[in-house]
């Protein structure tokens, strides 16, 4: 009985972890990321200028996109190919 109702309590705790969460930024880099994410959602300050690509940006960008149709994708990726990674300790 014990046991059950300790299991209980802890599933009702679960969701006290998730307003954590939501609480607001924790660093000004965080809070400027949150920021920025909002107005690219919200739309708002979009800019009033029509952007758009002449007819050989588009086909420019049209056959690089084609050709990385090109390269087969590997079944798997060797861990030792492709040189090493500097662990930046100075050994």
């Amino acid at each position: 009985m014990k046991k059950t109702t300790l299991c209980g309590l802890a599933l009702l705790t679960l969701p006290l972890g998730a307003f954590a969460i939501d609480a607001g930024p924790a660093s000004p880099q965080q809070q400027e990321t949150e920021g920025w994410l909002q107005l690219q959602s919200r739309n708002t300050v979009a800019s009033p200028k029509l952007q758009t690509a002449t007819a050989t940006e588009r086909e420019l960008s049209m056959q690089r996109w084609l050709k990385s149709y090109l390269h087969e994708i590997p079944k798997f990726f060797d861990q030792d190919e492709g040189g090493k990674v500097d662990s930046g300790s100075g050994e």
